[in-house]
């Protein structure tokens, strides 16, 4: 999705009120059982855990999980970004100076949300369907090895409305490196190299929603997590993604534009900053906004939680083993 059309979607939906509100059967369960809401933890439980975030572009986890990432990180997480095209297709200006602003964006992203380090894959942007699976797929398995990643935060190979081939090119080959990083015999270089295996225990998939509608999710979810107090982070992120993302200046060109018509509108305040920050909660959070008011919060993100596999034969043993 362009993400101005981001920003036309949501400007559409509400100039019509009176759309039908509808919302997949998944968003109340699925296969596996209810929707579990993930909320904050008080302390650092997570602070000998690693975290790759793994985006196709500078701006797409500022979007689609901004909030969750803010989370993790409070939480204690070592958290790495790991940008896989080099944005040349989304930008001001010339492609050159559409590579730079967005490379740009994305250290300040590194800063802001206090990431550890970063790392630029750099493929042609719009045209990974065209990129070697085989090589991407292990480029993610040397990163998962060195950086002994427990968790992954990417795009979801099931996911729906997805027309963007970064986006499901990138989730396929995440969803198969991280269980080969763990396997002893695929790229045994890396073990030559000092490294050991190592798979991912936990992900966090997401996708796409329908724009044309506050709340339509068709593709599997069974986690809800609360992001109403990293919410302004989020902002923050959408804020600072100055190259393509689908807020920037959009409140302080709205404030403008109807200023010269006589009129204004109350939420986007007197100054640009204040415009811009209410404009990204009005539209840009709308989608997030009803979704956690449905769950009862103030703001959610939606996600495919896979997480650690039960040891069954473990289990079975401490129900049912008994003394000699």
């Amino acid at each position: 999705m362009n993400r101005r059309e981001f920003v036309g979607s949501s400007l559409s939906a509400a100039a019509a009120p009176h759309a039908p509100q509808r919302v997949a059967s998944d968003v109340d369960g699925n296969a596996g059982g209810a929707i579990v809401i993930e909320r904050h933890s008080d302390g650092r439980p997570h602070r000998d855990k690693v975290l790759a975030v793994i985006s196709p572009h500078s701006d797409d986890f500022t979007i689609f999980n901004g909030g969750l990432v803010a989370k993790l990180i409070d939480e204690g997480y070592k958290a790495y970004l790991i940008r896989v095209t080099n944005d040349d297709m989304a930008g001001p200006g010339s492609i050159g100076h559409t590579v730079l602003a967005n490379e740009e964006d994305k250290d300040r992203l590194v800063r802001l949300f206090g990431f550890a380090g970063s790392f630029d894959l750099n493929y042609p942007n719009h045209n990974m369907d065209n990129t070697s699976k085989a090589e991407l797929k292990s480029r993610f398995i040397f990163l998962i090895r060195l950086l002994r990643v427990d968790t992954v935060i990417s795009f979801s190979p099931w996911a729906h409305y997805e027309e963007n081939p970064d986006h499901y090119v990138t989730a396929t080959c995440v969803e198969a490196a991280c269980w080969m990083a763990g396997r002893d015999k695929d790229y045994p270089e890396h073990f030559a190299a000092g490294l050991k295996p190592h798979a991912v225990s936990e992900k966090y998939y997401y996708g796409r929603w329908d724009p044309r509608s506050d709340l339509v999710i068709d593709w599997t979810i069974n986690r809800i997590v609360d992001i109403s107090p990293y919410v302004e982070k989020k902002v923050d992120g959408l804020i600072e993604n100055r190259a393509q993302g689908p807020a920037g200046e959009s409140g302080a060109r709205l404030r403008r534009r109807l200023a010269a018509r006589g009129l204004k509108l109350p939420v986007l305040g007197d100054d640009d900053d204040t415009a811009n920050r209410a404009f990204i909660r009005e539209f840009v959070l709308r989608f997030n906004r009803a979704l956690g008011q449905r769950h009862g919060l103030a703001y959610a993100e939606p996600y495919f939680y896979i997480g650690p596999e039960p040891d069954i034969v473990e289990e079975y043993v401490r129900q049912h083993a008994v003394k000699r």
